[in-house]
């Protein structure tokens, strides 16, 4: 190659890297972080996919989690009076069945002894509303007929909907098959869950192995702590809104507080969508006054919830932002429908605390974090030397020591 054909191969290489180096340094690092964050989001996208495809194994799962989280401590109790494991399992289990089975029947039966009293105020409730809403300030006779569509389903069809309501019940072979599933996780996560962590803890690089330990025990406290401290919120809503609609004359004051406890599991969106349902039976049952003092009620109580309680009792080591619980719930409500969203915030809850003591404990000695106690879900923002980091060390200074001799 003679000199001008060399001159103009080094020009076109000098501008082939002027044109590189024309991209602002601002636009490659956006452009790097977009395409890791589309890989990123897909992932996650893959992983929601295939947990909603396989809802009828994770749900399970998930709900049999929850459950564990709440009698582990109850087991773990029973080990140390010195009841032996498998015992102290079936324990906590018939605890457990004998509480919700009690609970159901209260409800079922105090609903089925209710509904010809409840469909005959609702109708007389609708028929005062219908002639308040004729001849009263807003004047809207065009709500006559749906009106008298209301109190004639209620007060005609009450033995059609509760025929449909057994059928439906008696069809959910697949809800009952997850149940039984949901027990049978729950008593091995009960009887042998270190054993089943372990063993997850193999297929970990075993130079990361205390860090992802560390991790999953803190999000189990984490989980710990929130099943507390929802369960002991869901008692305090369901004991006085259900006191304060039962003082009032609602009818179905029992089943209302059952609904309200069990709503309570979902953070914001339950308590706001139970108590809508009790202030709505009081308007119907009895009338705008009642429904008045049950709505201050529900609001009252709820504001107890919000500034007292959960502060005090979920603490730290749970907090999160109410966007993200709302996002959470969301989208637990579009992967898996109401158990999406009662998984969506421990879910949360756990992830925000793994992940957190990856980032600012990554060095902690396993032996150290008790699962079981809320308080070991919190993490120090100070990295400590591990079990085996202090090991390695006594083996690097014994070794000096003997060359040194």
């Amino acid at each position: 190659m003679n000199a001008p054909s060399r001159r103009i191969a080094g020009a076109n290489r000098h501008r082939r890297r002027d044109a590189a180096d024309a991209v602002p340094w601002s636009l490659r690092v956006a452009a790097a972080a977009s395409w890791r964050f589309l890989v990123v989001l897909t992932m996650l996208g893959v992983i929601a996919w295939t947990l909603g495809y396989l809802s009828a194994v994770t749900v399970p799962i998930g709900i049999a989690l929850l459950l564990s989280a709440l009698f582990a401590p109850l087991v773990e109790r029973l080990v140390r009076w010195h009841v032996p494991r498998a015992l102290a399992t079936l324990i906590a289990i018939i605890v457990g069945l004998a509480v919700l089975g009690g609970v159901l029947t209260l409800v079922v039966t105090t609903v089925t002894a209710s509904l010809p009293q409840l469909g005959s105020q609702v109708g007389a409730s609708l028929a005062r509303i219908n002639n308040w809403l004729q001849h009263g300030p807003l004047h809207l006779p065009q709500l006559q007929q749906l009106l008298d569509k209301a109190v004639n389903t209620i007060q005609g069809n009450t033995a059609e909907l509760t025929t449909r309501v057994l059928t439906t019940a008696a069809t959910v072979g697949g809800v009952l098959t997850e149940m039984l599933l949901t027990l049978f996780v729950l008593v091995f996560f009960l009887y042998s869950g270190n054993q089943v962590w372990h063993f997850l803890l193999k297929i970990v690089p075993a130079a990361t192995r205390d860090e992802i330990d560390v991790a999953g025990r803190r999000g189990f406290a984490s989980l710990v702590s929130y099943v507390r401290a929802t369960v002991a919120v869901a008692c305090v809503d369901a004991v006085c809104i259900g006191l304060g609609i039962w003082l009032v004359g609602v009818p179905l004051a029992v089943p209302l507080a059952a609904l309200i406890f069990i709503g309570a599991f979902v953070p914001i969106l339950g308590a706001v969508v139970t108590g809508a349902v009790a202030v709505l039976i009081a308007l119907v049952a009895n009338g705008f006054v009642a429904a008045g003092i049950v709505l201050a009620i529900v609001v009252a109580v709820m504001q107890l919830e919000s500034h007292v309680l959960q502060p005090f009792l979920l603490g730290r080591a749970v907090r999160l932002h109410p966007l993200a619980v709302v996002l959470g719930i969301a989208l637990g409500l579009e992967i898996a429908g109401i158990v999406g969203a009662l998984l969506a915030v421990p879910v949360l809850a756990v992830a925000k605390a793994a992940f957190g003591s990856l980032l600012r404990d990554p060095h902690l000695d396993p032996v150290d974090i008790d699962p079981l106690q809320p308080a070991s879900a919190r993490t120090t923002g100070r990295s400590r030397v591990s079990a085996v980091r202090r090991r390695v060390t006594a083996r690097r200074r014994d070794s000096d020591d003997e060359l040194d001799h």
